[in-house]
């Protein structure tokens, strides 16, 4: 299973709704990981755009689109931008973890 690099870009005119969604959002990420599927996520700190950085597992990156698409924060139009991109652990503390690693 490859692992994935997403990043999700939010306007800043979506904040207050953000704040309202956000339980829901949360409680879609948390399942996924249960499931093994998310590795980790969580929004860039203040200052800093607004946007998050999420890892995932997933058999292809068509497969993890259609996934997040059922995301809250998706489904009601609070993100702007949604890249995946295939990443590759080769060194660090945490590779140990990952499949790719070598």
């Amino acid at each position: 299973m490859a692992v994935f690099a997403v990043t999700y870009t939010y306007s800043a005119d979506t904040a207050d709704t953000r704040a309202e969604v956000r339980p829901v959002h949360r409680d879609f990420l948390r399942e996924l990981g249960e499931q093994g599927v998310l590795l980790v996520s969580g929004p860039y700190a203040d200052g800093e755009p607004a946007g998050a950085l999420l890892l995932f597992r997933s058999e292809s990156k068509e497969e993890l689109l259609a996934l997040l698409a059922k995301d809250p924060f998706q489904v009601e139009g609070l993100v702007s931008e949604v890249v995946a991109t295939e990443w590759e652990v080769v060194l660090g503390p945490l590779a140990q973890h990952f499949p790719s690693a070598s």
